[in-house]
C-alpha cells in the first residue's frame, strides 16, 4: 500500500531528528505545512544539537517573519561562523514575510558553514517557485501535512507505542475526540496524564482517560456515534442534550467527528460493496480503521446504508454552514445540535 503524504512526512520528520542528534545537518531546510507538530519538533532538535551552547550568542540567529526581511536573512547566512565549524539561522513564521520567496537567492549558492531553516507554519510554499524547487536541489523540504480526523487514534496509538507504552484502541478513540487533530495537543495532554499514573504503567485505559483527561466516554461524541449508528434514539438524544449543556460547547468539532463517522460508515459500505470478499485487514486499511472497529461498522450498515450516509453527511455540512452563523435564525449552537441530531435520526 502507498504511503500517505502525512506517512512520508512522519518517516523524514524522525529521521531529520535522529540526523540533528548525530550532528547531521543540511545546508537549507524548508519546514512547511497544515500540521504544526513535525515543524516545530524538527527546529526544536536542530537547536538545541547544530551549535554547542558556550557558541549561540556568536553563531546561532533566530528571526521570525513579522519581524524580518529577506535581505537581513540571507546576509545573517552568508556570515562566518565565530571560532565554530558551522553557525545556524532560523526563520520562524516566515509565511509573515512579504518576501521570503527571496531567500532563493541564497539557496542558490548556501554556504556549507551555515544551516538555514525556514519554517512556514501552517503554509506552504509555492512548488511552482524558486524557493521550493532550489530547496529540493540543495536541503531538504518537510512537508507536514494535516492529519485526518478519522486517522488520529492511530496515530494516537503510534505515538505511545514510541514511548513503549500500549492504549486500549476505545481510549485512543476518547482521547482523540477531546483532542482533535492537534498532535501538540495530543502530547501536552500525554505528558500531564502520564505525570498523574502510577510508575510503571504499561497500558493506558478508558479510565485512565476519564480521570486525567477530563471527558466522560458515556456522555461523549465516541458514545453519541455509536447510539446514531444503532438508531437508539432517546440515548442518542440523551447524549447530545449532555454534551450541548456543558459550558464552552461548541459545534464544530462536534460537527468534525460527526462527519468522520459518517465518512467511514459510507466507505465502508462502498468498499463491502464493490469487493465483498476483501480482505478484512485490507479492507479496515482502506476505511482507515483499525481491524477492530470493521465489527461496529458492518453492524450499523443495517440502519444507515449508502444512501442514507449521504444524506448525512449533505445534512452535516449544511449544519456546519448554520453553526457559523449562516441561516440558524435565533437559536445558539446548542439548540442548533440537538435539532442536527434529531434530523440525523429521521432521515
Amino acid at each position: 500500500m502507498a504511503k500517505t503524504v502525512q506517512q512520508d512526512a512522519i518517516l523524514l520528520a524522525k529521521t531529520l531528528i535522529e540526523d540533528a542528534r548525530k550532528g547531521i545537518f543540511k545546508s537549507v531546510y524548508l519546514l512547511m505545512g497544515e500540521e504544526p507538530y513535525y515543524i516545530d519538533k524538527v527546529t526544536e532538535e536542530i537547536l538545541a544539537h547544530a551549535i554547542p551552547e558556550e557558541d549561540r550568542d556568536f553563531n546561532q540567529y533566530v528571526f521570525y517573519g513579522v519581524d524580518v526581511k529577506a535581505d537581513d536573512v540571507i546576509t545573517a547566512a552568508r556570515r562566518y561562523p565565530m571560532f565554530s565549524e558551522r553557525q545556524l539561522v532560523v526563520v520562524r513564521e516566515a509565511q509573515m514575510m512579504k518576501d521570503y520567496e527571496d531567500l532563493a537567492l541564497y539557496c542558490e549558492r548556501p554556504l556549507e558553514s551555515t544551516v538555514l531553516v525556514i519554517c512556514l507554519r501552517g503554509a506552504k510554499a509555492d512548488k511552482r517557485r524558486a524557493l521550493y524547487k532550489t530547496v529540493q536541489k540543495v536541503g531538504v523540504v518537510l512537508e507536514s501535512a494535516a492529519i485526518p480526523d478519522y486517522k488520529v487514534d492511530t496515530w494516537i496509538s503510534s505515538y505511545f507505542a514510541s514511548m513503549g507504552l500500549k492504549i486500549e484502541p476505545n481510549a485512543a478513540s476518547l482521547f482523540a475526540e477531546f483532542t482533535g487533530a492537534d498532535l501538540g495537543k495530543i502530547v501536552v495532554e500525554t505528558e500531564k496524564m502520564l505525570k498523574n499514573l502510577p510508575e510503571g504503567t504499561q497500558e493506558i485505559t478508558v479510565k485512565d482517560i476519564e480521570e486525567n483527561i477530563g471527558i466522560s466516554r458515556q456522555m461523549s461524541i465516541f458514545e453519541l456515534n455509536n447510539a446514531l449508528s444503532e438508531n437508539q434514539t432517546s440515548r442518542a438524544m440523551k447524549i447530545a442534550g449532555n454534551l450541548s449543556s456543558v459550558k464552552g460547547f461548541s459545534m464544530v468539532p462536534c460537527v468534525s467527528l460527526l462527519y468522520a463517522h459518517f465518512y467511514k460508515l459510507l466507505r465502508n459500505a462502498l468498499i463491502c460493496a464493490a469487493q465483498p470478499s476483501l480482505p478484512y485487514s485490507e479492507r479496515a486499511a482502506r476505511v482507515g480503521v483499525p481491524p477492530f472497529a470493521l465489527k461496529n461498522l458492518d453492524s450499523a450498515q443495517r440502519y444507515w446504508p449508502q444512501k442514507r450516509c449521504m444524506s448525512a453527511i449533505a445534512l452535516l455540512k449544511d449544519y456546519d454552514y448554520k453553526s457559523k452563523g449562516g441561516d440558524g435564525g435565533d437559536m445558539n449552537e446548542s439548540e442548533i445540535f440537538r435539532e442536527l441530531v434529531i434530523k440525523l435520526l429521521t432521515l
